[in-house]
């Protein structure tokens, strides 16, 4: 059982326990501790989002780096995308994120990432949090060891320039109107840069930060306002990101919302059709919609699943070799380019489908009909719910009623106090009835 990490890190609400500075520096030690092999002077890199607690939490990890001997680059507002690249290209012994992705601005999160730019082994993660409990004191380093905090001025620059690289050498966006929001997150300035240079005319929403309005009614957890904004405008595609940007979701130029699972169909289709697949399926989560399965069998490829969380999807694409993956809320995974959930190279990936193929979005972007798929989240206090008597009998019943035409995936949140009920089938009417029996049965318990 770890105490401190979660499915993505360490999270919670911003100066209450887990998401104190004293942990952050606690974790600065302890993750310095570990990533300290070797007589070279090491180094780790920070970069954040906009929340205003990121200037808390960012100091006392600082204090935490620099006390174990560690140099310290501050990159400042980053995508965790950047931040992960940046690691590999500074040849950094560590790097960190400032963030709690999509959640409200209240919320905040330490994300930590090897040398090699992915994110942490569960065991290494264990490992880290023996010592933030654990008297290490002894490990501080000498007077004249202790490490430099230096700003990185041309982070973000760096990464711009990354992302364009991604994009076909011999495509330009010339003649698409893009509509891009921010979530007045960690891509402000940098998603709107790269997609100007491009060649796109550019319409920014979500680029006024102000340290409580990330993610606030905007960005990939509220797409409605791009939708609307790419209707008002008439844009030909609109691009939300989260809070931290490792995340995307695609409007059409009706407006319509397109998913991360018919992000993964598209962009697995069109390297399919370039071999550039270097398996021949995709990997996702047990979350994926089972339309997208049924399309990829469809043109001869396979669609492998994880549990939630996109390191897991990562991991389960390095051990088989697959180089696309992702998660339906909008993680797309590209190895050939990222460690990690990319949200702004997964767009320019179906920016250069559209580019190259001159047709509109609405066509290329929908290659399956999603089964009906009901979610609902079951908010809880305390205990664990899904041991119950009433809840497992519920589940088995749900299981039995939909038997080989659908699927039902109920699990604990890996961030917060909350069971996620899940179902999907050809049969709407079904799926429904199965949520609301597995909810209620839920919600008798955790009353």
């Amino acid at each position: 059982m770890r105490k401190y990490f979660g499915t993505d890190g360490i999270r919670g609400k911003a100066n209450t326990w887990p998401m104190t500075p004293d942990v952050a520096m606690r974790v600065g030690m302890a993750a310095g501790t570990v990533f300290t092999r070797g007589d070279h002077p090491h180094r780790v890199v920070i970069g954040k989002d906009t929340r205003l607690s990121g200037y808390m939490i960012e100091s006392a990890l600082v204090s935490g780096f620099t006390s174990v001997g560690m140099n310290v680059f501050q990159f400042g507002p980053l995508p965790t995308p950047a931040v992960a690249m940046l690691t590999r290209s500074l040849r950094a012994d560590l790097g960190v994120m400032i963030s709690a992705s999509h959640n409200e601005y209240g919320d905040n999160g330490i994300k930590l990432f090897g040398p090699d730019g992915y994110k942490l082994s569960d065991e290494v993660e264990l490992s880290i949090e023996r010592l933030v409990d654990a008297d290490i004191s002894t490990v501080l380093a000498d007077a004249d060891h202790i490490g430099r905090a230096k700003r990185i001025e041309d982070a973000q620059a760096r990464y711009i320039e990354f992302a364009k690289r991604t994009f076909p050498r011999q495509l330009r966006l010339e003649g698409l109107r893009i509509v891009v929001d921010c979530a007045n997150g960690a891509a402000y300035r940098v998603a709107p840069m790269a997609l100007w240079e491009l060649g796109a005319e550019v319409i920014s929403i979500g680029v006024e930060p102000d340290g409580f309005n990330i993610n606030a009614k905007c960005g990939s957890t509220y797409p409605e306002r791009m939708c609307e904004k790419v209707r008002e405008v008439r844009a030909d595609i609109g691009i939300a990101l989260d809070g931290d940007a490792d995340r995307v979701i695609i409007a059409d130029e009706n407006g319509e919302i397109v998913d991360g699972d018919q992000v993964m169909a598209l962009i697995a289709q069109a390297w399919h059709e370039e071999s550039r697949l270097s398996a021949s399926g995709v990997v996702a989560t047990v979350m994926s919609n089972l339309g997208l399965e049924r399309y990829l069998k469809s043109i001869g490829l396979t669609l492998e699943r994880t549990q939630v969380g996109d390191r897991y999807v990562v991991e389960h694409m390095r051990q088989h070799g697959y180089n696309v993956g992702g998660e339906q809320s909008g993680h797309i995974v590209l190895s050939d380019f990222s460690t990690t959930g990319d949200g702004l190279v997964a767009a320019l990936q179906i920016l250069g489908v559209v580019a190259s193929r001159d047709k509109p979005v609405s066509h290329l972007c929908k290659l399956f009909e999603p089964l009906p798929q009901i979610l609902r989240n079951v908010r809880y206090k305390q205990g664990k719910p899904l041991d119950e008597k009433a809840v497992r009998d519920a589940i088995a019943e749900g299981t039995s009623r939909l038997g080989e035409s659908g699927r039902l995936v109920i699990r604990p949140s890996g961030t917060e106090p909350v069971i996620r009920v899940m179902a999907e089938g050809d049969d709407e009417g079904l799926v429904k009835s199965v949520v609301g029996d597995i909810v209620s049965a839920l919600e008798d318990v955790a009353a």
